[in-house]
This record gives structure tokens, C-alpha cells and sequence, in this order.
């Protein structure tokens, strides 16, 4: 029996009259405590390390990437008794115009089979309220990764300037191959004669998303929710250029290297194109299905890839709509 100063544990608790069993069991009782309270800290030390932008699952992720078994649900009791929920989204304001007549593209998007990067890029706009203006930031994200490849701030949503500056950029980064799909909504400013030849210029194949559904643009989307809920909302910005220093940063140093991203397995962009490239996937190939004839009134699937070929096959470029109608 180990003794506590000249006193043995048995002494002590025939001293107080206290049996050793209820002794032995009241230590076991307040290790699970401290076992919470330390939990509790972990808790508390990454969601100030993500500025408050992880909701529970994402805690839970990364307290069992840390080491830490231990559920979803009880993370979410422990944040919501210490007030540290993540910051709840505001609605959104619809920033795209597709009633134009200029030329309309298929949507390819829907039909690819993404197996890597520099495969599909997925491009959209939204605004940004300052203190007596609004801007416009336009992004472009790596379909197959969620990492944003390519972004831009403007005072003007019309201008030229910002989906082109966001598409140079993307390119000046990635330098993709021939082929690549950019896909977008059916806004004037993905349409513009401007924009499409530039598109043609570094061989990319237009595509588009049908009238009236977010869906097909759906991971982009996403990453102007978590945006605009994540550090948009949460902050007050003196101008454009105190703006762009945040979204730089943001985007570039958190989103893109730190934030864990549910439909990657709980990896951020980077780690998991790091990891998808060890796997040796060509960044080159993707598929596609179409149907490419009708015969008997039976329709024939052909699937376009370059899997396996030491040089992709090229996506045949495709019709222009008019208008809005449906592909």
C-alpha cells in the first residue's frame, strides 16, 4: 500500500471513516472530469486558432485527427455550453443576370467524371458590402480539389476586368492543359464575346449551368457561403484595399491550406491534391458521357476519357444556345 506522507491510503480512510472501495471509486469518478476539462480546452484552443468558423463537426474532425476519440454529439454539447458555436450564415442576395441574347453554352460539368485536377473549373461572382459601397469578388475553384485556383476584387461587377484578372490568375498558377472544362452560370459576364475568347485562348471548353439551378454550381457555391458566413460577416473592413488584404489572406493562407473541408474527407485543398498526386492520378484525364447517337430509338452512351492514353483526348468544343433554353 503506497503511503501519502508517513500515512498509508488504509490509515487515512479509517481516519476520516471512509471505506477504501468509496475512496478508490471517488478518484475514478473525477478523471473522467478532468479528462472533459482538458477536452474542453482543446475544444476552446481551436476554435480561437479558426476564428470561431468551425461548427462541431469540423472540431470533432480535428480533435481525432489530434488524437481525441470522441463524438460528434457530445462536441456539440461541450460548445454550446461554452457559447462557442460557429457563427450562423445570413441570407444571400442573387448577383446573377442571364436574361442576355449572347451565345449560352452546354453544360458539360454535369456529365464529367472528375479524376484529378485541372480537369473542371467552376467560376462565380458575389458581392461584398463596405461601409458606403459594394464590391464584386469573383473566384474560380479547382472542380476536383475545392481550391480556389484563381480570384478578384473589383468595384464593379460589369467591369471587364474582374473575371478576367480571376481567370489570368488561375491560369498563371495552375498552367492547365488543353481541354480543361470552365464551367459557370449563364451570367453576361462568363457570355461576353471579351471572356469566351479568352477561354478559347488557353484552350478551355466552355460550359454552362441550366436556367434557374445553383445546383450545378454547386461547389462554388459553397465556398461563397463559407466566405461570406466564415469571415465576410464576421468582420468590418475599412476599404477595398483592407478588404482584399483579408480575402487574400483567407483565402489563400486558411481556406485553401487549414480549413478541413467535409466533402474532402475532412483535408484541406491542399493536403488532399498533395495526396491524390502521391497516388499518381494524371491530372489530365477525365470522362465524359454523352450520347452520341440514337439507333432503334435506343440511346447510345459513349464515354469520351483519356484515361490510360499518354495524351488526353481533347473535349469536342460545343454548340452555343440561344437564350436560355433548356440543353
Amino acid at each position: 500500500m503506497p503511503l501519502q506522507g508517513r500515512l498509508s491510503a488504509e490509515h487515512m480512510c479509517q481516519l476520516v471513516m471512509v471505506s477504501r472501495r468509496g475512496f478508490y471509486r471517488s478518484l475514478r469518478q473525477r478523471e473522467p472530469r478532468e479528462e472533459e476539462t482538458e477536452v474542453r480546452s482543446l475544444i476552446q484552443q481551436i476554435a480561437l486558432e479558426h476564428r470561431r468558423r468551425y461548427g462541431y463537426r469540423r472540431i470533432t474532425a480535428e480533435l481525432q485527427r489530434r488524437g481525441v476519440q470522441i463524438g460528434r454529439k457530445k462536441v456539440a454539447r461541450m460548445m454550446r455550453d461554452d457559447n462557442l458555436l460557429a457563427i450562423q450564415p445570413k441570407r444571400f442576395v442573387v448577383t446573377t443576370n442571364s436574361k442576355h441574347k449572347l451565345e449560352v453554352f452546354l453544360n458539360l460539368a454535369s456529365r464529367m467524371k472528375v479524376t484529378g485536377i485541372n480537369q473542371l473549373w467552376v467560376a462565380d461572382i458575389t458581392y461584398v458590402r463596405l461601409k458606403g459601397e459594394f464590391v464584386y469578388l469573383a473566384v474560380i475553384l479547382d472542380g476536383f480539389s475545392r481550391k480556389v485556383v484563381g480570384w478578384a476584387l473589383d468595384q464593379t461587377m460589369t467591369s471587364r476586368h474582374l473575371t478576367v484578372v480571376a481567370l489570368e490568375r488561375a491560369v498563371a498558377e495552375r498552367k492547365p492543359p488543353i481541354g480543361l472544362v470552365h464551367h459557370s452560370d449563364r451570367g453576361f459576364q462568363y457570355a461576353s464575346p471579351d471572356y469566351v475568347a479568352m477561354l478559347e485562348k488557353y484552350g478551355m471548353v466552355a460550359s454552362m449551368s441550366r436556367p434557374a439551378n445553383p445546383y450545378d454550381n454547386a461547389s462554388c457555391e459553397s465556398f461563397m457561403k463559407t466566405l461570406k458566413r466564415e469571415e465576410l460577416y464576421a468582420n468590418r473592413y475599412r476599404d477595398l484595399e483592407d478588404l482584399r488584404a483579408n480575402v487574400e489572406e483567407f483565402i489563400e493562407k486558411y481556406y485553401n491550406r487549414q480549413r478541413l473541408h467535409s466533402a474532402l474527407g475532412y483535408q484541406s485543398p491542399v493536403e488532399f491534391e498533395q495526396q491524390s498526386t502521391s497516388r499518381t492520378l494524371d491530372s489530365r484525364s477525365a470522362a465524359m458521357v454523352y450520347f452520341e447517337n440514337d439507333v432503334n430509338g435506343e440511346r447510345d452512351f459513349s464515354e469520351l476519357s483519356g484515361e490510360g492514353d499518354s495524351i488526353a483526348v481533347p473535349f469536342p468544343r460545343p454548340q452555343p444556345l440561344l437564350g436560355d433554353t433548356e440543353e
